[in-house]
């Protein structure tokens, strides 16, 4: 059973017992030892490999190229074992924060992994890359490992289903570093105040804006939510050598509702686990099965069908106009609402191409084919009739659309639209589509099979095969690997890393 805590803020003199602030009642969701259900367990092992399978895709670009260097001068501490990086040798262990930061930057770069949508947005599986690390360099075992996973996607998806950050432009790791400081404290079978404590301080430090997704969308992009797992990492050693942050961090008047969010006359009603419930939240997530934006995933699909069943459509001579009637979120941000130039401009950065759901429906529209590379070259962007059939593709909010976007339903919660489409002869073609077909409610959801068909194609070149059948047996095996075995759970790459130019470290 999920109990509703209801959350506003209060006046210092008010004095909010410790117990009542959300913080706390994070931490005891943590502490709370609670078997985890075979289907959970199933899915984070589906999740582990999908996060090796798009960081492996990205191991030669530049942002984990710089990360990977940042990472690879910090050495283990005295302390642990220390934790590997995606595609070194897993005998170079790193400082398990570096390790952490740089495994964030891999699984982000491509906006490519898993994806919750409620009141706010989200890719759960940015808790990964830290517990994993922290559990490396500790010695913990797979079981030990599963339990943390199955706390940070709890309350990242709790979190989620409450509170907007991006109505207050804040962005959505200030969700991530709270979730992935709970799930190491169950990794390392913490106590509720060391956890209590580590929450506020991961949250006090990630509350950034979200310029990092708006305009001319930079490198940082990927880093941001490696930068929360990291702050993440470093607030719970703090907790543990007994400091404390600020309280009541979300609810006190000088605190994050009051002053970043709703205000002081905020309420929220949070979502978390009863005491002895399960921890089911990584059930609601999804993943990708293309390489943009989560809105645009069911548009990719729909573009894909319109390709092989009216390949007409692929000529800009042909059309008159194409209006994708969606949800507010789609228009606004990665449609013709958010009234960014460069979502229309041929010249635009990768990161900003994968927010434009105009792009990505063109030329998806035209090839009906999709990867994480070609889509996004320079030359395909500049194609002239891709071009001119891109500036005849807009957004518009559309009221049920976005109703559903919203929904807490999630037989009818639906991510996707309709495509309106008027030919130069004034005909009218009407199509829609609710869910990416890989969605649990799509033509075709994704399962382990998927799974392990998209690290197959991502790794392709880049991973021998033998080491990528070591890496989905100890995947496939988590449950199994004992304690200080999680190292089985790194790939080496048959490729040479590149390296970048140097900083301070």
């Amino acid at each position: 059973m999920t109990v509703n805590h209801s959350v506003r803020v209060y006046r210092s003199e008010e004095n909010l017992p410790r117990e009542e602030q959300l913080a706390h009642k994070i931490a005891t969701v943590a502490t709370d030892p609670v078997e985890v259900l075979p289907e959970v367990e199933e899915m984070v092992i589906n999740r582990i490999i999908d996060n090796a399978s798009v960081a492996l895709a990205s191991l030669n670009r530049d942002p984990i190229i710089s990360a990977r260097d940042q990472a690879l001068t910090h050495s283990p501490s005295s302390n642990g074992r220390g934790a590997t990086l995606f595609g070194v040798d897993a005998a170079t262990k790193v400082s398990p924060e570096w390790a952490a930061w740089a495994n964030g930057v891999a699984v982000r770069e491509l906006d490519y992994h898993d994806t919750f949508l409620a009141a706010e947005y989200s890719h759960p599986g940015d808790n990964i890359p830290p517990i994993l690390a922290v559990a490396q360099h500790t010695g913990r075992s797979g079981l030990d490992l599963i339990r943390g996973l199955a706390t940070g996607y709890e309350i990242q998806v709790d979190l989620v289903k409450a509170i907007c950050l991006h109505k207050h432009k804040i962005d959505h790791v200030a969700h991530l570093a709270p979730s992935a400081a709970a799930g190491i404290g169950t990794l390392l079978n913490l106590e509720t105040e060391t956890i209590f404590q580590a929450v506020g301080q991961a949250l006090h430090t990630t509350t950034a804006t979200r310029q990092s997704r708006k305009g001319e969308i930079s490198t940082w992009k990927a880093h941001a939510p490696a930068f929360a797992g990291k702050m993440a990492v470093e607030a719970v050693d703090r907790a543990m050598r007994g400091q404390t942050s600020p309280v009541p961090i979300y609810e006190g008047e000088d605190g994050v509702i009051a002053w970043l969010l709703d205000g002081p006359g905020a309420r929220y009603e949070v979502p978390l686990p009863a005491a002895g419930e399960a921890k089911r939240g990584i059930l609601d997530t999804y993943t990708k099965e293309h390489s943009a934006e989560y809105q645009a995933q069911a548009w990719i699909d729909l573009a894909r069908k319109l390709n092989h069943e009216r390949p007409e459509l692929a000529n800009p001579e042909n059309i008159q106009s194409i209006v994708l009637h969606t949800s507010h979120h789609t228009h606004y941000v990665i449609g013709s609402g958010a009234n960014d130039p460069q979502k229309y401009d041929p010249t635009a950065t990768r990161e900003t191409l994968d927010h434009s759901i105009p792009y990505i429906f063109t030329v998806m529209l035209q090839d009906g084919v999709w990867d994480h590379v070609g889509p996004y070259a320079p030359e395909r962007a500049q194609r002239p009739d891709t071009v001119a059939l891109w500036n005849k593709v807009t957004t518009a909010e559309d009221p049920e659309w976005t109703r559903r976007y919203h929904s807490t339903d999630i037989s009818e919660k639906a991510f996707g639209g309709r495509a309106e489409i008027t030919l130069a002869d004034g005909t009218v073609i009407s199509e829609e589509i609710a869910v990416a077909d890989a969605h649990p409610l799509g033509a075709r959801p994704f399962g382990r099979a998927e799974y392990i068909d998209k690290l197959r194609t991502l790794a392709e070149g880049i991973v021998a095969e033998d080491e990528l059948n070591r890496f989905i047996d100890a995947a496939e095996n988590l449950s199994s690997l004992g304690a200080g075995e999680l190292d089985a759970l790194n790939i080496t790459a048959a490729r040479t890393l590149s390296t970048g130019q140097g900083g301070i470290f």
